[in-house]
């Protein structure tokens, strides 16, 4: 497939916000690709393969002027100008592909598989002379571009390709591409154990729909991981779970998937990114404990003193993301305690299929008693005041509250999936609302007076799971430290937009429009209705949405999660209901 071919198509998704639309041209563009599908796929994400793999293409911005420099023939500092004013080195490139002023004497046309492997040479080019080289590689990607292959071949490599085209829609194009007799909850679900829209795509197209839909767990292959719903309170929780469940404590930490295939232990994150590196000391831990044995275990990392026992919070176990200096340092000042709760294989066989009793049992038969890895603390029963006295205990030994589980036959491990087999339990609902949201930021208000210079509030949204959009759901101004506040311009710099990003509505229009990255905990006084936020637009009360009254930051950046993984649209209407109905109670 020509690269020409991928670039109009590309056009032809930014002109539309539609999920439709969008579908409808990503099954277009699917068909079109031949044996080129996978590399398509992973290029309309953006990417060059799973997030698992963690292909980093890293070319930065002055690297790609340098580059747009030499083939153009404009001094570095003109070009860095003309960046000032479009904001975008997309367009960027294409313009001074239009302008440039010395040509390639002989050029060819570009297809997939020269754009691909070109950009994979790029990723993996490491060492000395390696930055010579990438630019070197972009720079002949650039002389055999046209200006529209330019402005998408930039953004690709700047890790800004925005299409607005979210893996659930490339999911659906692909089911109904391929495979419309399929169940797209079973292709989903099979995703979710083997999140690799690329390879997913491949099966699809030729005919191999067992595969496409049954997959399962492997180690040393990520899985988005089970999640909870969530009730305000434990007798609500009991009727739901039919009388009777398993109560586990809650933990304030960092959820982590632990692979071994029995020779080396790798974890991943809920974002199925791997933070091995990270984690030296549960990697030690794990051929300790453990052995050679192979498994897969789902768990709860959590820092905690090692003379009193006393567990800190997730801020602290948060600070290793990323970090390259002084992690050993950081290991021994602050241990981790890993609490496990699932286990989804063992020697050779998935066990995500049992019930979770099952599954609890094997995991107890797994764990020796040891420092390193707890199974997490809990109670199965049917009595609410037991369960009360439980959640107090939980809160005073430093967690969140309680996740209670589902002790029928039915309570497999369902990947990515947020049901009622698993329910949250913080603190109960009164007439104030006392939960937190992660909700995602997508623009921001410039400071005035004490905060001149920098942002003066922060627009935020939830996730609407339906729709596949973000909606604005409150203006956030409160709960920030002054320093946090000052380096907020600077930590949101590489997504700062002129324009309302694809997937992004809101009836307030910022000062900053913000694409869709970062996620923040908020905690509010209640919800409410709201003429101009576009949570649940249109759920609750005709030209209205809902909003959170009053909302604060908690200090609590959530890294490890997508903007996708924010709370939803539809859970905030959830919430509605049931505060409205606590209110009516009092």
């Amino acid at each position: 497939m020509k690269f020409s071919e991928v670039a109009s198509f590309f056009d032809r998704l930014g002109q539309t916000r539609k999920r439709t639309e969008l579908t409808a041209i990503l099954v277009e563009l699917f068909k079109a690709a031949g044996p080129d599908l996978r590399k398509v796929i992973y290029l309309t994400q953006g990417k060059l393969g799973p997030d698992y793999l963690g292909i980093e293409i890293g070319l930065a911005d002055k690297l790609i002027i340098k580059a747009l420099s030499g083939i153009s023939g404009i001094e570095e500092s003109k070009i860095e100008l003309m960046y000032s004013k479009t904001g975008d080195l997309g367009t960027l490139a294409k313009d001074v592909l239009v302008k440039k002023q010395q040509n390639a004497l002989f050029s060819s046309e570009l297809s997939v598989e020269y754009v691909f492997t070109s950009l994979m040479k790029i990723a993996e080019m490491s060492g000395s002379g390696s930055i010579k080289g990438k630019i070197s590689t972009f720079t002949d990607l650039l002389l055999n571009a046209t200006p529209a292959e330019a402005l998408y071949l930039t953004r690709i490599v700047s890790g800004k390709l925005r299409l607005g085209v979210s893996d659930a829609t490339i999911l659906d194009a692909l089911v109904e591409c391929f495979a419309p007799e399929a169940s797209k909850d079973d292709v989903e679900e099979s995703y979710n154990f083997h999140p690799d829209l690329g390879e997913l795509g491949e099966l699809l197209a030729s005919g191999n729909i067992d595969s496409a839909t049954h997959a399962s767990p492997n180690p040393m292959i990520p899985f988005k991981v089970m999640l909870a719903e969530r009730l305000p309170s434990i007798q609500e929780i009991l009727e739901k779970m039919g009388g009777k469940a398993a109560f586990e404590y809650k933990y304030d930490g960092m959820r982590v998937q632990i692979h071994s295939d029995g020779k080396s232990v790798r974890i991943f994150s809920r974002g199925v990114e791997e933070t091995t590196s990270n984690f030296p000391d549960i990697v030690r831990n794990a051929e300790t404990v453990f052995g050679k044995r192979a498994y897969i275990l789902d768990g709860e990392a959590v820092p905690f003193n090692p003379e009193t026992g006393e567990l800190y919070p997730f801020q602290i176990v948060s600070q290793r993301r990323g970090r390259k200096y002084d992690l050993e340092s950081m290991v021994r000042q602050v241990p981790l305690v890993v609490f496990l709760f699932d286990i989804l294989y063992l020697d050779n066989a998935p066990t995500h299929r049992l019930p979770y009793m099952e599954r609890r049992r094997i995991l107890e038969g797994l764990l020796p008693e040891n420092d390193h890895f707890k199974l997490a603390h809990r109670i199965v029963s049917s009595d609410a005041r037991e369960v009360e006295e439980f959640f107090e205990r939980s809160i005073n030994d430093g967690c969140e509250g309680l996740v209670a589980k589902n002790v029928g036959d039915e309570s497999i491990y369902r990947a990515g999936a947020r049901g009622w087999l698993w329910i949250k339990l913080k603190r109960d609902y009164t007439s104030a609302f006392e939960d937190s949201l992660d909700l995602v930021v997508i623009g921001a208000f410039a400071g005035h007076g004490r905060r001149k210079g920098t942002y003066g509030a922060l627009l935020m949204a939830s996730y609407s799971k339906e729709r596949d959009v973000f909606e604005s759901v409150c203006k956030l101004g409160t709960g920030f430290s002054d320093e946090v506040l000052f380096n907020l311009p600077k930590m949101f710099a590489g997504e700062a937009v002129k324009e309302n990003p694809p997937r992004v509505e809101s009836g307030l229009v910022p000062d900053y429009w913000i694409y869709p990255k970062y996620v923040l905990e908020v905690k509010g006084a209640e919800i409410t209705i709201s003429p101009v936020h576009r949570c649940a637009f249109n759920k609750v009360q005709d030209g209205a949405g809902l909003a959170v009254r009053f909302p604060r930051f908690t200090g609590r950046f959530r890294e490890d999660k997508k903007p996708e993984d924010a709370t939803s649209s539809e859970e905030i209407l959830e919430m509605y209901g049931h505060q409205k109905k606590v209110s009516a109670n009092i």
